[in-house]
């Protein structure tokens, strides 16, 4: 469980491609803090650590995802070098920043237009249709693992504001039009759909 508050940007070190594409990942937690089996959201996606360690003062973990995870995430679209959200999980008494998230995407959605706001980013998304039945304005979301406030939708099209400190605490000064992003829409938003579909049909 993670809350999608981004607590460090990695950076993929190396990928090798057998059944599964096994990733390793740069990052700047301690290498003997991070235990073998624990879950770290990688882009919003939660994966096990199979092994950790450092190199050249820089720790790192290696992750597998499987061939439904990149059929279904944007991990098929990783290349070395590339820049990732990372995200510990919860612990027990930790403060809950964000909202519940659960690394297990829904979906991936596309960046549709990027453009300055005062000193924020206005991005507007496009994401799977069907997903949008789940997506409302001033409801949560969270877009390659971080947590963020829907400002408008318009059918399948939502769009947020990403204030200067979210942009440097994570990748999305680098989003650009065209780029592909996971999408996990809100836990509560998913109940409350099944909820009403449940009374609908008693």
């Amino acid at each position: 469980m993670f809350t999608g508050i981004i607590t460090d940007v990695g950076e993929i070190g190396f990928l090798e491609r057998r059944g599964d594409l096994r990733a390793r990942i740069l990052c700047r937690y301690p290498a003997d803090g991070i235990a073998l089996g624990a879950s770290i959201a990688c882009d919003g996606v939660c994966l096990t650590v199979v092994d950790r360690g450092a190199e050249g003062g820089r720790a790192w973990f290696d992750v597998d995802a499987s061939a439904e995870t990149l059929s279904k995430t944007t991990l098929g679209d990783w290349t070395t070098g590339r820049r990732v959200n990372l995200e510990r999980a919860l612990k027990v008494g930790d403060e809950l920043g964000g909202h519940i998230v659960s690394g297990h995407v829904d979906g991936v959605g596309v960046v549709i237009e990027t453009r300055p706001e005062g000193d924020s980013l206005r991005v507007s998304f496009e994401a799977p249709p069907v997903l949008a039945p789940f997506i409302a304005p001033k409801g949560s979301i969270a877009v390659d693992g971080a947590s963020l406030t829907v400002n408008e939708v318009e059918g399948a099209r939502f769009g947020v504001n990403l204030i200067p400190h979210t942009r440097a605490w994570t990748t999305f000064d680098a989003l650009t039009r065209g780029r592909r992003v996971n999408l996990e829409i809100d836990v509560l938003a998913r109940y409350v759909a099944r909820l009403r579909e449940t009374m609908a049909d008693g």
